[in-house]
């Protein structure tokens, strides 16, 4: 599984490199090829897989896997900036606005969020003008205020809310905050082919969940150094959690539960979609 990731990261950061390396130089340039650069690319990952599933290559797929990841990174430079989590450290370096400053932080995030777009938008990011234009529209949902930005925003209102947040809101929110990327980099490959995109989408619902109760499991345990970033935080800011909320064991077995979801949601694929079963496995074993 750790190779098929690390192939898949070479090939989708290989594009994405290309991609920012062809605008004008700039600091804010820069600032987008560091914060964009390392991680584990499991969204750009996950495209590649359910593209292959529908019978596209990777050389049309990554298009759509460099865009997600181009996102991702956005989402991470203003989520560590000052106003958001106020984070200084990232894949184990300064955070942007730390090595820069606020303003080409911001500007960083910008400029990747709209790259993510102009990638999508490409003639050869899928094979027809409708899924392409399929792309495009569903990763403005997923990233925008019915998503990703509306998961942030309850996650900031909880910080200053009057009794912890509960075990539905909590999973309501990271259905936003974590689950929407997820959600769209699963389905990305039945996108392009025009295809039925429901097992994927009950495997990535399960798989997101699942994704974020192992981060919370890694806050409380996880080892700081290959985190790559704080942990603890949370527990520190008295913000309610999986674990706090479940316990360690009982989040332990509902991330486990999940995974058994996700994977059974995939059965209209048969043994085709092994590689994405490992994925959901994968997802809760990591130590990083």
């Amino acid at each position: 599984m750790r190779d098929a990731l690390t192939l898949a990261a070479s090939l989708i950061g290989a594009r994405l490199d290309a991609a920012i390396a062809d605008l004008p130089p700039s600091t804010v340039r820069d600032a987008m090829a560091y914060a964009s650069a390392g991680g584990k690319r499991l969204r750009g990952f996950l495209v590649l897989e359910s593209a292959r599933l529908h019978g596209i290559g990777p050389d049309m797929a990554v298009q759509a896997a460099a865009a997600i990841e181009a996102l991702h990174a956005y989402s991470l430079i203003h989520d560590d900036l000052p106003a958001m989590d106020n984070d200084d450290l990232r894949r184990g370096l300064p955070t942007v606005h730390v090595k820069w400053d606020e303003a080409t932080a911001i500007l960083a995030g910008d400029a990747l969020q709209t790259l993510a777009f102009e990638l999508l938008a490409r003639d050869d990011a899928a094979p027809t003008i409708a899924a392409r234009l399929d792309l495009v529209s569903s990763l403005a949902i997923a990233a925008g205020g019915r998503g990703m930005v509306l998961g942030q925003a309850l996650d900031i209102a909880a910080e200053t809310a009057s009794a912890p947040l509960t075990l539905d809101q909590i999973t309501a929110l990271q259905a936003g905050k974590t689950g929407a990327l997820i959600g769209w980099s699963a389905c990305a490959g039945a996108r392009m082919a025009s295809a039925d995109t429901g097992p994927l989408h009950d495997y990535a619902a399960a798989l997101g969940l699942a994704f974020q109760i192992a981060d919370d499991i890694l806050d409380v345990e996880g080892d700081a150094a290959k985190a790559g970033k704080r942990l603890q935080k949370d527990a520190a800011a008295g913000k309610a959690t999986f674990v706090s909320l479940l316990g360690l064991d009982a989040a332990r077995a509902r991330a486990r539960a999940l995974c058994d979801t996700a994977c059974a949601a995939l059965a209209p694929y048969g043994p085709e979609a092994g590689t994405l079963r490992e994925t959901a496995r994968f997802v809760i074993s990591r130590d990083m």
